[in-house]
């Protein structure tokens, strides 16, 4: 991520309010840039977006639904951006079985409108479209990993939702965008995780869920595997693709994977017997009550990211739980989660070529 870039820059983020847009808007406004963010309110309680104080970062902040297109295009007008980083969705697998028509509504649609935005938006000179690992048509191999010339598909909501927001990406750039000079990208990351997530129905969440509460953990899957990796692994190669299509134009303007090293890629048991053994007083059990079916093992191939991004992952996944749990015992200890948080991602910045 090169800071001189972003200084000045003026973008428009959606999603700000969640996990991940929260982690990139403070990086993106610590670096300089001028952030605008476009989000429903934040999903849960306790949040990110709340605790590290976010908004204070950020130019504006709009609280709406990006199934809105009025609204939408009207607050990217008014923002001018240059960049456009489209990270809101509904974002959970287990969510998606309870609310199908909103996933594809939200997913679909919502980047139908954010693309039509971007349309009517004067200077906008990138944008990157945030979808996932989950958009692959999952053959439930163990090898070899999924490059971004897979077969696109998906058995749950979600998944589904994620690959139909990947067919509208390469439609808008085909029929729209290119000809425009608008350079569009996707990309696709794996399992993230990092302080501040509080989100149902993920591993690492429910993880501290249970150890606070002093409970033992229910695993639904403990043999499934899943490219795990910091949240600011992803983000880093979101940030170097949008400065390549900014600089270089439709070169880049493909799909993209941002995954962890081949080792990293381990099963749920393996990640719940590591935080185990790092904590006191935790445990956990398999779940055996019956469940809506989720990919059992997933892997990404991040060779092109590295080669033509010069992106590569930086902390490995112990560091990257270890780096989690210090975030979450600072929150617990009342620390200025803000300052925390900017720390966090200075030292990620700084262990460039550490691996």
């Amino acid at each position: 991520m090169n800071r001189s870039f972003w200084r000045g820059r003026r973008v428009f983020l959606t999603g700000h309010t969640g996990f991940k847009g929260g982690w990139l808007g403070l990086w993106l406004a610590d670096a300089g840039a001028e952030v605008h963010g476009f989000a429903l309110a934040p999903p849960t309680e306790p949040n990110l977006f709340i605790v590290a104080d976010v908004a204070a970062r950020l130019a504006s902040s709009t609280i709406a639904d990006i199934r809105d297109a009025q609204t939408l295009t009207r607050a990217m007008q008014a923002a001018r951006p240059e960049i456009v980083l489209h990270l809101a969705a509904q974002p959970l697998v287990r969510a998606s079985y309870d609310a199908p028509v909103e996933t594809y509504a939200t997913n679909v649609m919502g980047t139908v409108n954010l693309l039509e935005a971007v349309r009517h938006t004067p200077g906008v000179k990138a944008v990157v479209n945030v979808t996932s690992d989950k958009c692959y048509e999952n053959r439930e191999w163990a090898w070899p990993p999924y490059r971004e010339n897979e077969a696109l598909g998906g058995a749950d909501p979600y998944s589904s939702s994620k690959a139909c927001s990947e067919l509208v990406t390469a439609a808008w750039r085909a029929s729209f965008l290119a000809a425009a000079g608008i350079p569009l990208a996707s990309a696709r990351a794996g399992n993230v995780l990092g302080g501040g997530d509080w989100a149902a129905d993920r591993l690492i969440p429910d993880f501290l869920r249970a150890l606070d509460a002093g409970r033992t953990l229910a695993v639904r899957s403990p043999g499934a595997v899943r490219p795990w990796q910091h949240v600011l692994e992803p983000l880093d190669g979101y940030l170097r693709l949008a400065e390549r299509l900014y600089e270089e134009g439709q070169a880049f303007a493909e799909a993209w994977n941002f995954g962890p090293d081949e080792d990293d890629a381990r099963p749920v048991r393996w990640i719940v017997a590591h935080l185990c053994g790092q904590v006191s007083n935790a445990a956990w059990q398999c779940d055996t009550a019956p469940r809506p079916h989720e990919a059992g093992t997933l892997r990404l191939d991040s060779s092109k990211a590295r080669s033509r991004l010069g992106w590569h992952p930086r902390w490995n996944l112990e560091t990257a739980l270890a780096k989690t749990l210090e975030w979450h015992r600072a929150w617990r200890r009342g620390e200025d989660m803000t300052a925390f948080s900017l720390a966090e991602i200075h030292g990620f910045e700084a262990a460039e070529g550490a691996r």
